[in-house]
């Protein structure tokens, strides 16, 4: 369990809010209005209304003592950046910011911000991939070179074993798990056998999966 400052409770504040609630961690809300705080109050542990670039204010809710800060303000950038700004002058320990553009990005990693997060473009970068082929069921980008992408099992694969088909040798993949009747199995084994209705998670470069899944 993680204690977390969200500041911020619009759309996306509040899908945090109730992810993070989800994963039983220990939430201070903040926002400016009242009505917003009202929204979220049943999923997070405390919550206050108050102006986030008001450095006095934040210095009472105890920026330090929290493992992560989340600055998910989106229709003020400017009031995003001070607050990231003064979350680390405070002593927060980790902040993360949404960003909605690249300029926008590269001003919060400059100005407080540990990490940042994109939405847009990364929802957009989900859906080209997603797309792109009705093979591929999911999309996660680890980094610049790996991606996990969840994928149907091709009808050549059927009734063979992970062992025989050898795609990290080939393919330099690795599956990860199997998805069978929508029941994830991550006990993946060399003889683990695919079948025709299965899906696959499998971790490599994109260059690496399009070629060995003919996307």
């Amino acid at each position: 369990m993680k204690s977390v400052l969200l500041i911020g409770l619009g759309r996306f504040g509040r899908h945090i809010a109730k992810k993070l609630d989800e994963l039983d961690h220990e939430i201070m809300a903040v926002d400016n209005n009242e009505e917003r705080i009202n929204q979220v109050l049943s999923y997070v542990t405390n919550a206050q209304i108050g102006d986030s670039t008001d450095k006095e204010f934040l210095d009472s809710l105890g920026v330090s003592d929290f493992d992560v800060c989340i600055v998910a303000i989106g229709d003020d950038f400017q009031n995003s950046l001070e607050t990231a700004a003064l979350l680390k002058e405070l002593g927060a320990k980790k902040v993360i910011a949404r960003a909605s553009t690249g300029i926008q990005e590269k001003f919060l990693l400059r100005n407080g911000a540990d990490e940042v997060v994109y939405p847009e473009k990364q929802l957009a970068s989900w859906t080209a991939i997603r797309c792109s082929s009705e093979h591929i069921l999911d999309y996660i980008e680890l980094d610049s070179e790996y991606s996990i992408f969840e994928v149907k099992v091709p009808e050549e694969w059927n009734g063979k074993s992970i062992l025989e088909l050898d795609i990290r040798k080939k393919y330099g993949i690795n599956i990860l798990g199997i998805r069978e009747r929508g029941i994830l199995d991550m006990n993946v084994t060399p003889d683990s056998v695919l079948g025709k209705r299965d899906s696959v998670l499998v971790l490599g470069q994109p260059q690496s999966v399009q070629k060995c899944f003919h996307i």
